[in-house]
């Protein structure tokens, strides 16, 4: 029996193991390794959901311990299981396994995906922050308004109680409320619901897909960072940033996530250079030829920036795009500077703890603050900076809206985004027309 860890994020790796590990006899699996996550570390997988071959669970334990985790367990296999990381960062890892006398495997798609009983259209990325979420919101609102049930299912993010996450369905905001959602969490969701999508996640996906296929007739995969799908793709759209011509093909999965796709979307055009864009456009055609590619923009529209004029103002930005997603800044602080007199505060100087730590671990990240809030404790963080700011005014940028959290005793304007197409055809001409062709 080969002795098994799963590196990951709480997402892939609880997926894969499903998928390949729970039920084979010829596999044990001794261990997750976490990071990239607050506290996922900090508890075990619990035995209601790896099944009846491990009773006790299985243990959760930091990334850092890998090396001696390999050679105290005399583990056979190390299996990555995580995404949004450059390709470097996969093969470190590869040889902190190597070195400790173990195997080192991907899962691949074949083994992971799903198939599902209704048409699957899903949306990818190369990297964080391309802008794959309003891509499906997009792609969901075409699709309903053609009269088609859809259920948008998004990759997974479990940071809480993960039995009671098992399935989860969100109909309306308050069901966000009721089940304790992290920012992270709402950041995806809350934008959907507002267009009125049901919103379908959770930890075992297989039981996640019975649940959307029992209320659609058709599926959007609103996948996270730049994972692959957890479902086999009736049409497989991935997003590409104008912004970062450079990073096609230096992240994971990302690049295969590329190689994978039936369409693909050049995103921000409208704030990237013109020769950026053609950058982009030659690359794709050496990558993926024949596959077609549209253009999109990203606009930002500010609700009231006449309260941000001559004003001192604090920026919130996408949390993950910021951090691992390695941006500088987002749409919030390029909207802001286009306002007359308007003055940056840079939320370093009130920075609570956890929010500090992030900063710490993420040098890249520019004048604003990342809307963190993994956790009660970090959200109360992300309050604190905001509230101890010098700023008159806050920019949220982030999807959700976040004043109906509570506890900020800044005005907060907000500043929203959404998918607009760039050029002919259009996304939704391409991807109606896969769907026809595929039956």
């Amino acid at each position: 029996m080969k002795r098994i860890v799963i590196c990951g994020a709480a997402g892939r790796d609880f997926h894969v193991f499903h998928t390949v590990y729970r039920d084979d006899p010829g596999s044990h699996v001794v261990a997750f390794t976490a990071t990239q996550i607050p506290g996922i570390d900090a508890r075990r997988y619990p035995a209601a959901l790896a099944g009846a071959r491990y009773p006790d669970g299985i243990a959760i334990v930091p990334e850092a311990e890998l090396d001696a985790l390999v050679r105290r367990e005399a583990i056979d296999v190390v299996v990555f299981a995580y995404s949004d990381v450059t390709h470097a960062h996969v093969m470190h890892l590869a040889s902190r396994a190597l070195a400790a006398g173990a195997d080192f495997a991907l899962a691949g798609p074949r083994a992971t995906m799903l198939h599902a009983t209704k048409p699957v259209v899903a949306v990818s990325a190369v990297r964080t922050g391309c802008g794959k979420s309003q891509t499906a919101r997009h792609l969901a609102s075409v699709l309903k308004a053609r009269g088609r049930g859809v259920a948008v299912v998004r990759h997974p993010m479990p940071y809480g109680h993960l039995v009671r996450q098992r399935v989860q369905a969100f109909h309306a905001l308050a069901d966000l409320d009721a089940a304790q959602c992290t920012l992270e969490e709402r950041e995806e969701y809350e934008p959907h619901l507002q267009a009125g999508h049901a919103v379908y996640a959770g930890v075992d996906y297989a039981r996640v897909l019975e649940a959307a296929e029992r209320d659609a007739d058709v599926i959007v995969w609103d996948g996270g960072n730049n994972d692959f799908p957890f479902f086999a793709p009736t049409v497989h759209v991935v997003v590409c940033d104008a912004l970062r011509p450079a990073q096609l093909t230096t992240h994971h999965p990302g690049e295969a996530v590329l190689r994978m796709a039936d369409v693909v979307v050049i995103n921000k055009v409208d704030a990237a250079p013109p020769a950026d864009v053609e950058r982009l456009e030659r690359a794709l055609a050496q990558i993926v030829p024949g596959v077609p590619v549209v253009r999109a923009a990203s606009p930002v529209r500010v609700d009231d920036a006449r309260a941000l004029a001559e004003r001192r103002v604090l920026v919130v930005e996408d949390g993950p795009t910021i951090t691992h997603g390695g941006m500088p800044h987002g749409a919030g602080l390029a909207a802001l500077r286009a306002i007359d007199g308007a003055q940056v505060v840079d939320p370093r100087a009130s920075a609570a703890p956890s929010i500090a730590a992030a900063y710490a671990q993420y040098p890249h990240i520019g004048p604003v603050l990342p809307a963190l809030g993994y956790g009660a404790a970090q959200l109360d963080d992300l309050r604190a900076t905001v509230n101890a700011s010098a700023a008159d005014v806050v920019l949220a940028a982030t999807p959700i809206d976040l004043a109906r959290l509570g506890g900020f005793a800044k005005p907060i304007v907000r500043a929203r985004y959404a998918y607009a197409d760039a050029g002919a055809p259009t996304l939704a001409e391409l991807v109606l027309a896969r769907l026809d062709a595929r039956g």
